[in-house]
């Protein structure tokens, strides 16, 4: 496990504020390094977790972070992540992604093992295991970053639709479980959102990832770490349940307005 510590917990704050450790997975790059950025600025100090160590310390560096290895789809590496965290306000899962784009017919099932495992059982591995200090701080938030996809289905995106959905289904099933506990649950499902996501999906196609934004206007990272750091800056007693947030130009996730 690598560890690169560049401030201690207590000092990382805003404008005087201290808002408690926040746990950002995925944040290597797009919405979990731009969702670190922005709850560094609201005053958090924020706990990276992903397998790309390297861009970790440099975004460390610049948030006053805390770096940190992370695979969610191992259950070891979660523990070894889990016991270094001294405390937790909020979780951001982030992790995730989609490979492959092929009808039921014609899909690969390590494709799909690749999204139930990142999508469905890292989330359930890094919740389950940071719930207790969630609840502990008095104050806890568990984000999870789920997509349209997991409201709505569309074909050749059954493996990814599937896991979106059961990773929601996780989460919202989390909000009852935990009523009447110190812990919030939000759910912020994203459309159209330009980042490393298309690339992973077709295998490093630049050309086939980049026809997914054009003709319009897609979200950025920034706009979507913009709306997790308004919820998680809600005052304790506000539980923003579920957020869905596209650009204006996508109503839903088959249909949209290009020119």
């Amino acid at each position: 496990m690598s560890t690169e510590p560049t401030t201690t917990t207590a000092e990382n704050t805003s404008g005087g504020r201290n808002r408690g450790v926040a746990v950002v997975t995925g944040a290597s790059s797009g919405i979990g390094a731009a969702t670190a950025r922005a709850l560094a600025s609201e005053g958090f100090h924020v706990i990276l977790g992903a397998r790309r160590v390297e861009r970790l310390r440099e975004l460390a560096a610049e948030t006053g972070g805390t770096a940190m290895s992370l695979d969610v789809t191992d259950e070891d590496s979660v523990n070894s992540f889990v016991e270094q965290v001294p405390t937790c306000r909020v979780l951001v899962n982030n992790a995730g992604g989609a490979k492959g784009s092929a009808p039921v017919a014609e899909s690969r099932e390590e494709d799909w093992r690749w999204m139930w495992e990142t999508n469905v059982l890292g989330t359930l591995r890094l919740t389950k295991a940071l719930l207790p200090k969630l609840v502990d701080s008095g104050n806890g938030h568990v984000i999870t970053i789920t997509s349209v996809a997991a409201l709505e289905t569309y074909d050749n995106g059954s493996g990814y639709t599937s896991a979106k959905h059961a990773e929601a289904a996780l989460h919202r099933t989390l909000r009852g479980e935990h009523l009447g506990e110190p812990v919030r649950f939000t759910e912020v499902a994203p459309g159209l959102v330009e980042t490393e996501f298309s690339e992973v999906r077709y295998g490093g196609d630049t050309e086939r990832a980049a026809a997914v934004y054009r003709g319009l206007t897609p979200l950025s990272s920034e706009d979507v770490a913009d709306v997790i750091s308004f919820a998680a800056t809600r005052p304790e007693h506000v539980n923003l349940d579920q957020i869905v947030l596209k650009p204006r130009d996508q109503a839903s996730a088959t249909r949209a307005h290009r020119v």
